[in-house]
């Protein structure tokens, strides 16, 4: 039978046990998948075995995979090495997730494989712009430091 925690505010279930519905990320398992379905496809592609021409000499790199909470579907997020185009892969690699399923499959023991979904991964391209964006004079002036280092006294 399940309950409401008054401290929590969590449903639980029988002795306690949380029923799942709490919004603080992802699940230990969900990270623990991820990272296995990262680590295949990432093996998957460095072997470079793809038909699809459009994939033949792309280095692709998988940086992070997110899983839903049921399992049933993954955000891959990838990039390419040294080269920022990698949006007109995606129609590529949305061609060959069903191969990539059948891989996943068999090297993971998942009771269901999730089906996959390729998002660019942007994060280096917004850390470098916030880089840049904090290097600017007149954000140092506004942080309080003195842009010249260099002082001889």
């Amino acid at each position: 039978m399940s309950r409401r925690n008054r401290a929590s505010g969590k449903v639980e279930g029988p002795a306690g046990y949380s029923a799942g519905l709490s919004t603080s990320g992802p699940s230990q398992r969900q990270l623990r998948v991820g990272e296995e379905v990262r680590r295949v496809l990432a093996e998957v592609f460095g072997r470079t075995e793809f038909r699809d021409p459009a994939l033949v000499d792309a280095a692709i790199t998988v940086t992070e995979v997110r899983l839903a909470p049921d399992f049933r579907h993954a955000t891959v997020f990838v990039s390419r090495l040294g080269r920022s185009d990698v949006d007109v892969l995606l129609p590529a690699l949305k061609r060959v997730a069903p191969w990539l399923r059948t891989q996943l499959a068999h090297t993971l023991r998942l009771r269901t494989v999730p089906e996959l979904h390729f998002q660019p991964d942007t994060a280096l391209d917004t850390a470098m712009h916030v880089d840049t964006l904090l290097r600017l004079p007149e954000v140092q002036r506004d942080l309080g430091k003195d842009t010249d280092t260099t002082t001889d006294e």
